[in-house]
Order: C-alpha cells, then structure tokens, then sequence
C-alpha cells in the first residue's frame, strides 16, 4: 500500500495488475489553449466494474472521461482499450471500440440541425448497415420507452427541455448495447422518477457485466453505484481506490471538499 502527499492527498490503495482492465490511461497528459488540464495520470479500469470520477469544479474529470473514452487524443501518454493502444487502432478495431463503447455528454451534445429520429438512427447506420428501416424504428422505439422518453421524435432537440435532451442522449447510448458505458454527470437536468429510472437502467448494465466510467458530484450515486473511486485534483489522480476503502479511510467531508455533495 502506497500513501504520499500531493496537493491533496495521494493514494492508491488496491493492488494493480491482479485483474482484467479493461481501460488503462498511462501517464496521460491533455492540455487546452488554457493550459495543461489533465497532468501525467494512470488509472486501471477493471473490467465489468464500475469507477466513479470524484472532484471538484475545473478539475479535469470531464477531459479524464472523454480521454479514456477516445474522444480526445492525449498530447503525451497512451490510452489502452482491452491492451490495444486507440491511437494505433485500425478502422475496423476502432468501429468494433465504438460499437462496444458509448458515451453520455454533460450537455447531451445532440445535433442541432436533425430531428430526434435522426439522430438515434445514425449509431445504427454506422455500426449495423444490413439492419432495415423498419428494424431501426423498432430499435429506437424500444430505447425510448426504456428511458422513459413518451414525445415526438421527429422534433430537432431546440424543442425539448434540457432533461428531456438527456434522455435522448441516454437512449442513444443504449441503442448499440454498449458494454462500455462512459458517464458524464447524466442524472443532471432530470426529475427524481427519471434520474432512478437511469440509475434503474445502469444497475441492469451492471448485472449484465457492463463497465462503466462515470463523473458525478452526487456521493448518493457515489455510493450506490460505484466500485472504484478516482479523485481528481488539479489535473492530477490524488485518490484512486475501491469505494469501501475510500469511505473507510476518509472523512465524508474532506470528499465533500473535492467537489462531492451528500
């Protein structure tokens, strides 16, 4: 067990390398025309368990998420999926990487000049070309009503409200039956019956073997959900550890100072 001093407090208190990891971020390094954002970081992602990225505001977890998710190419460091490095994948590794894995945006991040059908319809298209119109309505149908979404589709995402966007972008990340799910605040915007019929969808992603990477400030969902905690401080991992410990060997309100609610 290793325990030192950063800025906050570093530690790691699992043994690494006894496990399938699924994800593996390695001295990952991400800066912006800000400046340097993320800041020489690893971390292991086991395999059909869930991490939870803790910090506070501006801290980088959001750039950790998409890094590891491949929708950001670090400027030093590798990213590996399954011990292939994503930026030496081939386009069929990476389509079957895409297919496998699937992303909930903070801010949903849907197209603004397509209806809804459009795109939901356009993850299947990519990933499942043979698959027929008809199939693809069927598709899409079946994820909304899984996420609780009762509106129009052919609507551009201007007419919904924020957490009725959320829900799209939710569905859209269901509809290929990622076994990788990567997370970004995606209870935010939502009504209490919506956020448990997510949180309701994730268990059942869980049960199912899934991986998931999620950011969240809610120690509710914190506690509930997750496996592993990953506390960010500055750009850097300053805590990285199975959630009982971390709750063990920390006081809850020095994790509400990193950004946590209760």
């Amino acid at each position: 067990m290793y325990i030192g001093k950063c800025s906050f407090i570093s530690i790691i208190l699992y043994v690494v390398g006894t496990v399938a990891d699924i994800i593996e971020l390695k001295n990952v390094s991400f800066s912006s025309y800000e400046g340097k954002i993320v800041d020489d970081i690893s971390i292991l992602l086991e395999a059909s368990k869930t991490t939870a990225i803790v910090g506070p505001s501006g801290c980088g977890k959001s750039t950790v998420l998409k890094l590891a998710a491949g929708l950001l190419v670090p400027d030093e460091g590798d990213v590996f999926y399954k011990g292939k490095n994503i930026k030496l994948m081939n386009r069929s590794e990476n389509l079957d990487f895409r297919r496998e894995g699937a992303f909930v945006f903070q801010d949903s991040a849907l197209w603004a000049n397509q209806d809804l059908f459009q795109i939901l319809e356009l993850p299947l298209k990519v990933h499942y070309p043979l698959m027929t119109g008809k199939e693809r309505t069927a598709c899409i149908k079946s994820v909304t009503e899984r996420v609780g979404y009762k509106k129009r589709l052919n609507v551009r995402p201007a007419w919904l409200s924020m957490g009725e966007q959320k829900l799209i972008a939710f569905a859209r990340a269901l509809l290929c039956d990622p076994a990788l799910l990567f997370l970004d605040e995606w209870t935010e915007s939502l009504d209490d019956g919506s956020a448990e019929r997510l949180v309701n969808i994730v268990k059942q992603k869980q049960r199912e073997g899934s991986s998931i990477l999620f950011v969240s400030h809610d120690m509710k969902l914190i506690k509930e959900l997750a496996d592993f905690v990953v506390v960010i401080i500055e750009g850097k991992v300053s805590i990285q550890a199975p959630k009982e410990q971390v709750i063990k060997y920390f006081n809850l309100h020095e994790l509400i100072q990193t950004g946590v609610t209760s």
